[in-house]
């Protein structure tokens, strides 16, 4: 089932589940030590996924002015055992969807490490930056621009 709270409506049942997910995989599985309590959780909408009371993806989307002049999609994650079920795709599109329901004409920015450069291209994301070091991670800055209805 998914779900998309505010930090607000959070449990915090569900707040440790969401960081220990995210540190599980950004931390540990990747090896990368980096302050994953950055600040920007208590601003942002948390996109879940839960199937059989387990977390399976997450992401967070932060409204404009919070990080970037622009609203962004951060911290997209899948739980490793779940990963080649699609669950990436749709929590990008469940994202996506939100943005353009609250802020329709909104362009949406995002870092995505180097290597899903093509998964968020697909998106209609584009780099704006070149690569660069991210905590030991190659990273790309990408925008989408907002479609005019």
């Amino acid at each position: 089932m998914w779900r998309i709270k505010s930090f607000q409506e959070l449990t915090t049942t569900e707040l440790y589940t969401y960081l220990q997910l995210r540190v599980n995989v950004f931390i540990v599985e990747q090896s990368c030590p980096y302050p994953e309590l950055d600040g920007y959780d208590m601003d942002s909408y948390h996109f879940s996924y839960i199937e059989n009371d387990e977390l399976l993806a997450y992401a967070r989307v932060l409204p404009s002015g919070v990080k970037y002049n622009c609203v962004s999609i951060g911290r997209v994650i899948v739980d490793k055992k779940s990963r080649g079920r699609g669950l990436a795709k749709q929590l990008m599109e469940q994202a996506i969807s939100f943005i353009h329901e609250q802020w329709p004409i909104a362009d949406i920015q995002l870092q995505a490490q180097a290597h899903l450069k093509h998964f968020y291209g697909s998106f209609g994301f584009e780099a704006i930056s070149d690569e660069y070091d991210e905590d030991g991670i190659p990273h790309v800055d990408m925008l989408k621009k907002a479609v005019n209805l």
